[in-house]
C-alpha cells in the first residue's frame, strides 16, 4: 500500500527548457511515472532545464478531467497564451500608429532624418533602460539574429515606409501590413521549422485577401510607384519580426529590441547629423510629436511588447494579430489626418477579426514556449 501511494505522490521531471517549434507551452506532459520518467531521461544541462511538477494522479492514468496536474498546466498554459496575446496586441495597437505618425514627422523633417533621428533616439532611450536594468550583453549566438532584427525593423522598414510615404497616402501604405502577418508566419515556418495546421493557413491567407483588397480598393486601386519601397519593406520586416520571435524565446522582448537598438547606434548617430544638415527642417508641434511617438512608441514600447508577445504564444500566432493594423491605421489616419474611411470598413473589419479568432484557436503542431532563461530574467525585470 505504501508504494502504491509513493506512486501517485507529485514529483518533479526535469524537461528540455528549449524546445524546438514556437508556440504556447503544452498543456500537459504525460508521463508514466516519476521513476519510470528519472530513469530513461538523458541527463540535462541544469542551466537549461526546468522543474515541471507531475501530479501522480495524471501520471497513474488519469485523463485531463481528472483531477491533478493536466488541468492545472492546461489553466497556466491558457493564461500565458491570453497574457501573450495581449502583449502582442499591445504592440500592434502601437504600431498602427506608426504611419500617421511618419506623415507628421515628414510635415517638418525629410525622410532620411526621420528615419535616422528616429533610430538614433530610440537607440538612446534602449540604451539608458538597458543600463538601468544592469542587463547582460547577449550570448555570441544571439548577435546574428539581433543584426537580422536590427536590419530589418530598426532600420530597414522605417526608411523604406517613409520613403513611400513621401509619394503615397497612408491607406495605400496599409497594403505592406495587410501582408506583413503572412510572410511573417510562412518565415518562421521556413525558419523555425514550425508546422502550422491547414485552418492556420487558411484563416492567414484569407485575412490577407481581405486587407490587401480593402486597402487597395480604399487606396484609389492600382499599383504606384511607391510599391517598390512598400513591397521591399514587407520582406525585411518579416524578416527581423520572424527573428526577433525567435530570440524572445531566449530573452525578454525589451531586450531584443534594446540590443537591437543599441548595435545601430554607432551609424544611426552621426546619419542624422548628417542629415539634419542636409535635409530641410522646418521643425512644428505636429512633427515633433509624430517623431516623438514613432521613437517611443512604435520604436521602443510596441517592439518591447510584440517580441515579448511573440515569444509567450509563437511567432505565427502573433503575426495574426497584425492583421487588424491596416484598419486601426485608417481609423487613426480619420483621426488625426481628416482622410475619409471607406464604406467597406466595417465589414472588412468583421472579416479580419473572424481570421484572427481562426488563427489564435489554431496552435502549431509541437508548440512550446518560451525558454526557462527568457521567464527567469522577465522575472527580474519586474522586480
Amino acid at each position: 500500500m505504501r508504494a502504491q501511494d509513493s506512486a501517485t505522490a507529485e514529483a518533479a521531471i526535469a524537461v528540455p527548457a528549449h524546445p524546438p517549434a514556437d508556440g504556447p507551452v503544452p498543456a500537459s506532459v504525460p508521463a508514466s511515472g516519476a521513476a519510470t520518467a528519472a530513469s530513461t531521461a538523458p541527463t540535462a544541462d541544469p542551466a537549461h532545464t526546468e522543474s515541471i511538477p507531475v501530479d501522480g494522479n495524471a501520471a497513474a492514468g488519469g485523463g485531463d478531467g481528472a483531477p491533478g496536474g493536466g488541468t492545472t498546466r492546461g489553466r497556466g498554459a491558457a493564461r500565458v497564451s491570453t497574457r501573450g496575446a495581449v502583449f502582442a496586441g499591445l504592440g500592434v495597437t502601437a504600431f498602427s500608429l506608426t504611419f500617421p505618425g511618419t506623415a507628421w514627422a515628414l510635415e517638418g523633417l525629410g525622410p532620411w532624418s526621420v528615419t535616422a533621428c528616429r533610430t538614433a533616439l530610440a537607440g538612446l532611450l534602449a540604451l539608458g533602460c538597458l543600463l538601468a536594468w544592469r542587463a547582460p550583453l547577449p550570448r555570441r549566438r544571439h548577435w546574428p539574429g539581433l543584426a537580422v532584427v536590427a536590419a530589418g525593423v530598426v532600420v530597414g522598414f522605417p526608411l523604406l515606409t517613409t520613403l513611400a510615404l513621401g509619394t503615397t497616402s497612408t491607406a495605400h501604405a496599409a497594403v505592406v501590413v495587410g501582408l506583413l502577418p503572412l510572410t511573417t508566419a510562412a518565415y518562421s515556418t521556413w525558419r523555425q521549422r514550425t508546422r502550422h495546421r491547414w485552418p492556420f493557413w487558411a484563416a492567414a491567407v484569407a485575412g490577407a485577401v481581405v486587407v490587401v483588397g480593402f486597402a487597395l480598393r480604399d487606396g484609389g486601386g492600382g499599383l504606384t510607384g511607391a510599391d517598390g519601397f512598400l513591397f521591399a519593406a514587407l520582406l525585411v520586416c518579416a524578416a527581423g519580426y520572424g527573428e526577433g520571435g525567435r530570440l524572445a524565446r531566449e530573452l525578454p522582448g525589451a531586450h531584443v529590441i534594446g540590443w537591437a537598438l543599441v548595435l545601430c547606434l554607432p551609424l544611426a548617430v552621426p546619419a542624422a547629423v548628417l542629415t539634419l544638415a542636409v535635409e530641410p527642417v522646418q521643425l512644428s508641434a505636429r512633427s515633433v510629436a509624430g517623431l516623438l511617438w514613432l521613437v517611443a512608441g512604435s520604436q521602443w514600447f510596441g517592439l518591447a511588447a510584440w517580441y515579448r508577445g511573440m515569444g509567450m504564444i509563437g511567432v505565427g500566432r502573433a503575426s495574426q494579430l497584425q492583421l487588424a493594423q491596416p484598419l486601426l491605421t485608417l481609423v487613426w489616419a480619420v483621426l488625426l489626418l481628416g482622410e475619409e474611411p471607406g464604406a467597406l470598413a466595417p465589414v472588412a473589419a468583421v472579416a479580419v477579426l473572424a481570421c484572427i479568432a481562426v488563427t489564435q484557436r489554431t496552435a502549431p503542431v509541437g508548440a512550446a514556449g518560451p525558454t526557462r532563461a527568457a521567464r527567469r530574467a522577465r522575472g527580474r525585470d519586474r522586480t
